[in-house]
């Protein structure tokens, strides 16, 4: 979990009151609130399981920080910082501005101080990009693992998540794979249909060439050295190099995808 204190969640609070008053989140009504969770995170944020602390905007969003791992809580107050720093932007009323920036250092740095932790790696390529409750279990082990800082324990489940991703972008585009057929060669098809789709600048081309050797090692990475079977698994510097290089990976076939529908 996050491990947020009391006066970290008093910050977060205090933040997200702007402009609509203690008890909401930023602007967000009841349904955009759920939108925003389900389109950026796949969460279900009005489930029983945020209930505990009572049914305002606020209390949902703090049982739900104080529920996730460190990963995924920085992901929800980054994009809440980004949100609310698009809604200052457009405020002309200088006063109120004024008062609400001034709260934007101290949740500045519960970001930091969450970014810093030992216990947390950069997992932000790493989501529930559709309704899937296997995707969702998959996520959130994959972030517990590595919120519990054993990166050599996530590399079978990040291998799975991975080719449920490229294969997720290939059925986008009515391109079937067949079961047996390896997470390199997937993404082999992913990347004739970039190059047909785009024009690619020769570094783009020559990283995504790059990519397929990279994913095939990890195909060997996932047999030989994992928990898949009974393995002698990585060290952990050398998992966490791994697990770094898959997030890398992760997070630019997420920026070109939303590129592609306009996002």
């Amino acid at each position: 979990m996050a491990n947020l204190k009391r006066s970290e969640i008093k910050v977060i609070e205090d933040a997200m009151a702007y402009p609509r008053g203690f008890g909401y989140v930023l602007d967000f009504s009841d349904a955009t609130m759920a939108e925003f969770f389900e389109d950026e995170f796949g969460v279900d944020i009005y489930s029983e399981e945020y209930r505990s602390n009572g049914p305002s905007k606020r209390n949902y969003l703090t049982a739900f920080l104080t529920k996730a791992s460190s990963p995924r809580a920085l992901q929800v107050l980054r994009a809440l910082w980004n949100h609310r720093e698009g809604l200052l932007e457009r405020d002309t009323n200088s006063e109120v501005t004024e008062l609400a920036r001034s709260r934007s250092k101290n949740f500045l740095e519960v970001i930091t101080r969450l970014e810093s932790d030992a216990s947390s790696m950069p997992t932000d390529g790493i989501e529930s990009f559709a309704s899937d409750r296997t995707l969702e279990e998959l996520v959130d082990d994959i972030e517990r693992t590595l919120a519990a800082n054993k990166p050599e324990v996530a590399i079978d489940h990040l291998h799975t998540y991975c080719t449920k991703k490229v294969t997720h972008l290939l059925a986008s585009r009515g391109i079937n794979c067949i079961q047996s057929e390896p997470l390199h060669s997937r993404f082999g098809k992913y990347r004739k249909c970039l190059e047909q789709e785009r024009q690619l600048h020769d570094f783009t081309a020559r990283a995504l060439k790059s990519f397929i050797g990279l994913l095939d090692s990890f195909n060997d990475l996932r047999n030989n050295h994992s928990l898949a079977h009974d393995n002698s698994i990585l060290e952990p510097a050398e998992a966490r190099l791994v697990v770094n290089s898959m997030n890398s990976i992760l997070v630019y076939l997420r920026t070109i995808e939303s590129a592609r529908y306009g996002k």
